[in-house]
C-alpha cells in the first residue's frame, strides 16, 4: 500500500509501538489520528508527530466500548475524509497470576482491551471498507505470545488474549474483501509501557516500527521482527507432529476426515 495522502487510526497510540508506527506512516505521508484514553499522553504524542511536521489529530476514547470506537470511525471519516487503515493496537499486560489462581474480573478486563477491543475496531472499521470498495487496510498488533509462551508460566491471560487475536485475523483474511489489505504484527521483546522487562536487550521501539512498516509496504499477512521467535515455533510445533506422529500418523484415505476438503466437495456438488 502506497501511505501517502491516507489517514492512519491508530488506537493506543499516544506511545510505544503504535506512536513509532505512527511516525513511519506520517514520514510517508500519510495522516495520524490516534485514539486512548489518556488525553495527557494524547496531546503530547500530537504535537511531538507535528514536530516532525506530520498531520496528527486525536480522539480521547477508549476501545472496550463498541460505541466509541465507532465514534472514532465518525470521527476520521467527518475530519479527513476516511480513515483508510485502522490499527488495532491498544493492548495491556494485565497480572501474572497462574491460570488457576487469576482474578477472573482482571482476566476480563484485560480480554476486554486485547480481544474485544479488536474486534470492534475490525467491525466498525471493517463494515465501511466493505460497503466502500475503496483501498483499506486492517492491521492488528499480536505478540509473539501469539506464536508461543515467551514466558512459559503466569500470564495465562495475556498470552491466550494474542492466540485469539492471531484466529481472528487469520479467520478475517479468508473472509475480507479484495479492497482491504491485512495483517498481524507479532513483535517479540520491544521496549514500551507495556512491557514489564525493561533490558538493553529489548529492541529499540522505532527500529522495530521501521522493520514492521516495510512489511506493511510490502503487503505482508505475517509482520514480524524477531528471528530467535523461530526456535521456539519449532520446539512447540515439534512436539505436536511427536504426537501425531504417534498416535495419528498419516495413512491413506487420511484425507476424508479433512474439513476443508470436505467442505470443497460440498460445494462443488452444489454447484453440479
Amino acid at each position: 500500500m502506497d501511505f501517502a495522502g491516507k489517514t492512519a487510526v491508530i488506537t493506543g497510540g499516544a506511545t510505544g509501538i503504535g506512536l513509532a508506527l505512527a511516525r513511519q506512516m506520517g514520514r510517508a505521508g500519510a495522516r495520524i489520528i490516534l485514539f486512548e484514553p489518556r488525553e495527557n499522553r494524547l496531546q503530547q504524542a500530537v504535537a511531538a508527530l507535528a514536530g516532525e511536521g506530520i498531520d496528527a489529530k486525536y480522539l480521547v476514547g477508549d476501545v472496550t466500548s463498541a460505541e466509541q470506537v465507532e465514534a472514532l470511525a465518525d470521527f476520521a471519516w467527518a475530519e479527513n475524509g476516511r480513515g483508510d487503515i485502522i490499527i488495532n493496537n491498544a493492548g495491556v499486560s494485565g497480572g501474572r497470576s497462574s491460570v488457576i489462581d487469576m482474578d477472573m474480573a482482571e482476566a476480563r478486563a484485560l480480554y476486554d482491551v486485547n480481544f474485544w477491543g479488536v474486534w470492534h475496531g475490525i467491525a466498525s472499521f471493517g463494515k465501511r471498507y466493505k460497503a466502500e470498495g475503496l483501498p483499506s487496510a486492517i492491521y492488528t498488533v499480536g505478540s509473539e505470545n501469539s506464536l508461543f509462551n515467551a514466558l512459559p508460566k503466569t500470564g495465562g491471560a495475556y498470552v491466550s488474549s494474542k492466540h485469539a487475536v492471531l484466529g481472528l485475523m487469520d479467520v478475517l483474511r479468508r473472509e475480507a474483501p479484495d479492497n482491504i489489505q491485512l495483517g498481524v504484527i507479532l513483535p517479540g521483546w520491544v521496549k514500551s509501557e507495556l512491557s514489564e522487562l525493561q533490558a538493553d536487550a529489548a529492541m529499540d521501539t522505532d527500529e522495530f516500527a521501521a522493520i514492521i512498516f516495510k512489511q506493511m509496504q510490502a503487503g505482508e499477512f505475517y509482520l514480524v521482527s524477531h528471528p530467535y521467535n523461530v526456535v521456539r515455533m519449532e520446539e512447540r510445533w515439534a512436539e505436536v507432529y511427536g504426537a501425531f506422529e504417534k498416535y495419528a500418523p498419516r495413512h491413506e484415505g487420511d484425507e476424508a476426515g479433512d474439513v476443508q476438503l470436505w467442505a470443497e466437495r460440498m460445494r462443488a456438488a452444489r454447484k453440479k
